[in-house]
């Protein structure tokens, strides 16, 4: 009975490790973005959004309200060291700015968005 019940206990640790590592791993943050800003095409109005990485699939997803305005995928490039607090990155001006990447606080990879075409 000792031995049945040991390997009842090895098969649901096992179980569970398994089952964890099964996760992705996703990030995500509050910005307020203070203009508008293109996602790979896709415009993104100023206001408050929640991204969301997933290191998984490389998709960042750009949601408001529950919905998604914009997703693209990207890729983690490795930092020298922790990011301190969250960081947003844009290329061009006006109406062209784009973004082009973001580092979550305390990260020590950057977000960097892909050249692909964003979709809704």
């Amino acid at each position: 009975m000792k031995s049945f019940l040991n390997r009842i206990a090895m098969a649901l640790l096992i179980t569970s490790l398994t089952t964890v590592t099964v996760f992705p791993k996703s990030k995500k943050a509050t910005v307020s973005f203070p203009t508008n800003l293109k996602v790979n095409g896709t415009v993104v109005n100023k206001g408050v959004y929640d991204l969301k990485f997933d290191d998984k699939t490389g998709e960042l997803t750009i949601v408001k309200d529950n919905k998604v305005i914009a997703r693209a995928t990207a890729s983690l490039e490795k930092r020298a060291r922790k990011a301190r607090e969250f960081e947003l990155r844009s290329a061009g001006n006006g109406d062209d700015t784009q973004l082009t990447g973001i580092t979550f606080s305390g990260a020590d990879h950057d977000v960097v968005i892909n050249s692909t075409q964003a979709t809704r």
